[in-house]
C-alpha cells in the first residue's frame, strides 16, 4: 500500500504546533507497519538551511491557479531514509513565518493544484491521498473536478483528518473561478459553500472518501451543534465514514526510564526516585522545598478552549490549600497577567513560565503529582498522555480525547489512571481536585495508580494500526 501525506507543516522542517508531531510520528511508525508512505509539504523559507541545502529537484512544471500558471518546483530530501517531498515557489512560500498572510486562500489553492501534480513526476502513485487539516481541504475537491479521469489518477482515495476545527479556511465566492479553477456548481450547501463564502475545510468534509479526528468521542461529539463549529450537519450525514483515532505520543522520546531530560530516571518498579525529580524542580524554581506536599502542573495553553477561566475562579481557593502549583505556556494575555499576578503573591506555592519548553515540560510532569487538563473541547490533546507516561496523574474534564484516554479511579475496583468530572464548571473542578489531594494522602492507593497510569499505552503503533484499518478499508 501506497500513501501520500499531505500537510501544510511537518517536524523536523517546519514545525509551529502539535500538527507537524503528529504527521511525522504517524508516517514513522506507518513505515513500520509496512506502508510505503511519503511526506508533501510546501518549501518555506523558514525551513533550516542545512535542510534547503540538501534538498534535490525531481522536475520543474507549471501549476493552473486561476488564469495563472505558476512556476512549481518538486524537491526531495531523505530524513531517517525516508523521503519528503517539498512544493516549491518561492512568491507563495519564501516569506518570514508560514501563516497568517493575505492571500492565504491563493497559497494554498497552489499548494493543494501542486500536491496533485506533482504526481506526474514521482516514481510513486499513492493509493491513498492523506490531508490534514484546512491547508490541504481543497485537494480531494480538486481531484475529483480535474483529475478523475486520468487513468494513475482515477483509483486514488482521499482521507481527511481534522486537527482543529477551529480554523476552517473561509474565503470569498470568487476564489472558486479566481484560484480554483472550479464552476459555481460548487457553490452549493452540499459542495463548498459555508454561510456566503467558500470553506476549505467543508471541500475536504465533502469530498474524501473518509474522514478522521482524534478521537472517538469527539467523532461524536462535532455531530452536534455546539462542537461542530456549524459544519454539524456533515458530520452527521457522514457519520459511517467518520472516525474517531486518538494520537499517540513517542513512548521512545518520553520513557522516565532513560529520559535525559529530567533530574532523577524512575519506572514502575523505582516509583520512590519519582519524588527526586521534585526536590529538585522546587529548588531551581524557588518553591518551598518538600517532598510530601502536592504538586499540580499546568503545561497548557492558557486560553479559554483550554479550561483556564475555570482555573482563574478557583486559584485563589487552590493557593490556600496545602499544594504547590507549576505553570508553562502561554496563551491570552488575561490569564498570562493572572497567573503572573498570582505569582507574586505567592512566590513559594506558585511557579509560572510563560514559554513553550519541552524540555521543562518533561521536568515538570516528572516532578509533579497531578496535571490540570480541564478544557472546554478537546479533539485529542497529548497533555493528559504525557502525564500518564511519566506518573503525573491527570485531573480532566470529560470530553473528546481526554475521556477516551483518561479512566477515572474507582475507589471500588482501584481501576482507574487519573480522574475527572463532566460539567464545565469551577466548583466540580475544584471538588475534583480536592478528591484527588484525599486520595493523595494514601500513598499506597496513589502509587497504584500511578501505576496504572504509567502502564497505559498510547503509543503510535496502536495509532498507526488504526490509520492502516482505516486505508484498507477504502482500498479493498
Amino acid at each position: 500500500m501506497k500513501v501520500l501525506l499531505i500537510a501544510s507543516e511537518v517536524h523536523p522542517f517546519i514545525n509551529t504546533g502539535s500538527l507537524g508531531d503528529v504527521v511525522f510520528s504517524l508516517s514513522k511508525e506507518l513505515r513500520r507497519l509496512g506502508i510505503d508512505v511519503r511526506v508533501m509539504i510546501p518549501k518555506y523559507g523558514d525551513i533550516p538551511k542545512f535542510f534547503r541545502d540538501k534538498m534535490t529537484c525531481i522536475n520543474i512544471f507549471n501549476v493552473p491557479v486561476g488564469w495563472r500558471n505558476q512556476y512549481c518546483g518538486l524537491e526531495e530530501l531523505k530524513y531517517e531514509g525516508a523521503p519528503f517531498y517539498f512544493i516549491d515557489n518561492e512568491y507563495y512560500f519564501k516569506r518570514q513565518g508560514i501563516y497568517g498572510f493575505y492571500d492565504e486562500a491563493e497559497r494554498y489553492a497552489f499548494f493543494n493544484r501542486a500536491a496533485l501534480e506533482s504526481i506526474r513526476y514521482l516514481d510513486f502513485t499513492p493509493d491513498i491521498i492523506h490531508c490534514n487539516d484546512w491547508q490541504t481541504g481543497m485537494l480531494s475537491v480538486l481531484l475529483k473536478e480535474h483529475y478523475q479521469n486520468e487513468p494513475e489518477y482515477k483509483e486514488m482515495k482521499t482521507v481527511f483528518t481534522i486537527h482543529d476545527l477551529k480554523h476552517q479556511g473561509v474565503f470569498p465566492k470568487e476564489i472558486l473561478g479566481e484560484l480554483l479553477n472550479l464552476g459555481n456548481e460548487y457553490f452549493r450547501s452540499d459542495a463548498v459553500e459555508f454561510y456566503g463564502g467558500v470553506s476549505f475545510v467543508k471541500g475536504g468534509l465533502v469530498f474524501s472518501d473518509s474522514i478522521t479526528t482524534l478521537s472517538s468521542t469527539y467523532a461524536d461529539e462535532i455531530q452536534t451543534p455546539f462542537f461542530g463549529e456549524r459544519l454539524d450537519d456533515i458530520f452527521r450525514k457522514k457519520r459511517r465514514s467518520l472516525y474517531g483515532i486518538v494520537n499517540g505520543i513517542d513512548y521512545t522520546a518520553y520513557d522516565p526510564g532513560t529520559d535525559r531530560s529530567i533530574y532523577t530516571n524512575y519506572t514502575v518498579d523505582t516509583l520512590e526516585n519519582k519524588s527526586e525529580n521534585k526536590v529538585k524542580l522546587q529548588e531551581v524554581l524557588g518553591l518551598k522545598v518538600d517532598a510530601e506536599i502536592p504538586m499540580l502542573a499546568l503545561v497548557s495553553e492558557l486560553t479559554m478552549q483550554k479550561g483556564i477561566d475555570l482555573l482563574a475562579y478557583i486559584l485563589e481557593d487552590l493557593l490556600n490549600m496545602d499544594i504547590q502549583m507549576v505553570v508553562l505556556g502561554k496563551g491570552e494575555h488575561q490569564y498570562e497577567n493572572l497567573f503572573m499576578e498570582y505569582a507574586k503573591r505567592y512566590p513559594k506555592k506558585l511557579s509560572v513560565s510563560l514559554v513553550e519548553d519541552d524540555f521543562l515540560a518533561r521536568r515538570i510532569f516528572a516532578a509533579s503529582d497531578i496535571c490540570l487538563k480541564p478544557s472546554l473541547f478537546e479533539p485529542c490533546g497529548t497533555g493528559q498522555l504525557m502525564g500518564m507516561r511519566y506518573g503525573c496523574l491527570p485531573i480532566i474534564r470529560e470530553t473528546g480525547g481526554l475521556k477516551d484516554t483518561v479512566k477515572p479511579y474507582n475507589e471500588y475496583t482501584g481501576e482507574g489512571c487519573g480522574f475527572s468530572f463532566t460539567h464545565y464548571n469551577a466548583h466540580d473542578l475544584l471538588y475534583t481536585i480536592k478528591r484527588a489531594l484525599d486520595v493523595y494522602k494514601d500513598k499506597t492507593i496513589w502509587n497504584n495508580i500511578v501505576k496504572n497510569a504509567m502502564l497505559q499505552d498510547y503509543s503510535w503503533r496502536s495509532t498507526a494500526l488504526k490509520y492502516k484499518r482505516v486505508y484498507q478499508e477504502l482500498t479493498l
